[in-house]
């Protein structure tokens, strides 16, 4: 565990009023999704999946995004890549910098190159040349002035020094202890930044070590905690503008947490997309110049 250049930011029990702001978003289109293989647990090749219905749903995805004003950029999907749909493990992207991806299972190499192309063309640059094994956004978030970072099932730990040269951002190391939660964002979501009571999260403390946890709690002690349902619901695989928070429908318990804290919480169904181990989070790939 490594916490790096990193200061607790003042917070207090009173909670200010949630304002929205526009985000970029990228995202790929689920053409040739399908679970043809097993490199997470909730990965079953034995369980027929829908496409269609998983195209309606992400479409669905799409469009709420959209009415909330965001803009949404896509990429293409490559044929023979069923997991491209989740964009967030494409990259990481911040300060209009990007931090490539270089994924640890052979089914996904492949995605790493065509996000950074498209990322490239669209102006993105990338200031040095990605080394260790990562998972894009999956296991880096970004949380105001610092780069939250995952270890445990998918990316290097090695990478995370690395992700915050490339991207001119301090960084808090993370390690995850149960396979469920595999990446970061399936276990810890970020809901707002900056104002009195400073960054705002939401976590789910059983998906990390102890000293993770002391860590998560020294930084963010006004977090939302969610509970296990939720967690294994995807709930805490969220995308939030600040206001609004797009989360699963069935991350009840959560949904009201957020409520209470001034939040907008708004239902999403991709019950096609979890089996494969993806959520609204997972679908979606900031860019923030």
């Amino acid at each position: 565990m490594t916490v790096t250049g990193i200061g607790v930011t003042p917070t207090t029990q009173r909670f200010r009023e949630k304002l929205p702001t526009r985000r970029r978003y990228l995202m790929c289109e689920p053409r040739y999704f399908d679970v043809r293989y097993t490199i997470n647990p909730w990965m079953d090749p034995t369980v027929p999946v829908d496409a269609d219905l998983a195209l309606r749903q992400w479409r669905f995805l799409v469009e709420t995004y959209r009415r909330l004003g965001h803009q949404i950029d896509f990429i293409d999907p490559l044929p023979g890549n069923p997991d491209m749909v989740f964009a967030a493990n494409g990259a990481t992207v911040a300060n209009g910098k990007v931090y490539g991806t270089k994924f640890r299972y052979e089914q996904r190499v492949a995605e790493g190159p065509a996000y950074l192309e498209w990322l490239k063309a669209a102006g993105f640059r990338q200031e040095q040349k990605t080394t260790f094994v990562n998972e894009g956004e999956g296991d880096f978030l970004v949380v105001g002035s610092r780069l939250l970072a995952g270890t445990g099932f998918r990316t290097d730990p090695q990478a995370h020094a690395e992700a915050g040269e490339a991207l001119g951002l301090p960084v808090v190391s993370l390690e995850l202890v149960d396979p469920r939660y595999y990446h970061l964002d399936t276990a810890l979501s970020v809901l707002s930044v900056g104002g009195d009571e400073g960054d705002e999260i939401a976590y789910f403390p059983g998906a990390f070590t102890r000293s993770s946890q002391a860590t998560l709690q020294l930084l963010y002690p006004h977090a939302v905690i969610a509970t296990a349902r939720d967690a294994a619901s995807f709930g805490l695989n969220a995308v939030s503008d600040g206001y609004h928070v797009v989360l699963p429908g069935d991350a009840i318990a959560l949904a009201s947490a957020l409520r209470d804290r001034g939040y907008q919480p708004v239902p999403v169904e991709l019950g096609e997309l979890r089996k494969a181990g993806g959520g609204p989070k997972c679908c979606t790939l900031e860019l923030r110049s």
